[in-house]
């Protein structure tokens, strides 16, 4: 029941743009106690990553002992951003123009926009669609089923200091890094999971091959989703990506034959997360009843 109605609030409102949201509450606390505990050291992020999440983790087990599973069911909603994250994506394919296109990857993406083609936008987009298909869908439910209401929004909690703090910039280089190795082992499994849901939503490849590729990511978890959907979608994905007005060289994704993220490919790609993610709902429901 409590699985069930955390989905239905997903599907029916998704994650709500307040100010007041928990989201929101949690990433503004974060900044209050950076903004006294912040010093150039790991020493310090790391104390900072234990008192951000401490005190929230200690109210919200009080809640959670005393309110029961209708609070659980808030907890595991609140986890998630499945809605939100199609809405966005959506916003990109379907616009009408590149300038359109331009702007709306623009909200979902930290690499630089404004020169972009609309086929450019559309492979960004798809690769955020990736990406965030782990971070917000298949952890959130991996963490549930792990350790409860709790551990999924523990990993919320995380992966909102990851992308906080989580850079590789001057300032985030050492008090981030405890975020970013946090955050890297949370999502561990649950990308490699999500990889395998989206080549079983789609066409299928060799696992080796999609091992082989993922490493060659930036990230060690971002890649395998990645690669998985340029396959699952026989699209091309990856490629150069310009930050702060300097062009990163990356690898591309896919086979060699692979189609361009023309408009009816993306289409396809959406539609296959879409599938993969019901897939996660469902076994996730069934592996909670069972056990």
């Amino acid at each position: 029941m409590t699985l069930v109605l955390a989905l239905l609030l997903e599907w029916l409102i998704g994650d709500p743009h307040s100010r007041f949201h928990p989201v929101a509450l949690f990433g503004r606390w974060a900044s209050w106690c950076e903004s006294f505990l912040y010093r150039d050291r790991r020493s310090y992020g790391l104390m900072g990553w234990f008192c951000v999440v401490t005190v929230p983790f200690f109210l919200l087990w009080l809640s959670h002992t005393f309110l029961g599973w209708p609070f659980d069911a808030l907890l595991i909603w609140v986890s998630m951003g499945w809605k939100s994250l199609f809405e966005h994506v959506r916003a990109v394919l379907d616009a009408s123009s590149d300038t359109e296109a331009r702007d709306a990857v623009a909200k979902i993406v930290s690499r630089d926009t404004v020169k972009m083609s609309g086929k450019d936008a559309r492979r960004a987009a798809l690769e955020s669609l990736a990406e965030n298909a782990s971070d917000a869908v298949v952890a959130p439910l991996f963490w549930f089923l792990l350790l409860g209401p709790l551990g999924a929004v523990s990993y919320r909690m995380i992966n909102t200091l990851d992308a906080m703090w989580g850079y590789q910039n001057k300032r985030y280089q050492h008090f981030g890094w405890c975020a970013a190795k946090v955050d890297d082992v949370a999502n561990y499994l649950p990308a490699r999971i999500s990889a395998w849901l989206i080549l079983g939503a789609g066409e299928s490849v060799a696992w080796s091959v999609i091992k082989q590729q993922a490493q060659t990511h930036v990230s060690p978890n971002a890649g395998w989703p990645e690669v998985a959907l340029a396959y699952a979608a026989d699209i091309k994905l990856g490629g150069p990506v310009k930050r702060e007005g300097v062009i990163e060289a990356r690898p591309f994704y896919g086979a060699d034959v692979a189609r361009e993220v023309n408009v009816d490919a993306a289409q396809d790609g959406l539609r296959i997360v879409m599938r993969a993610l019901y897939m996660a709902a469902v076994l996730t429901w069934v592996i909670h009843v069972v056990i």
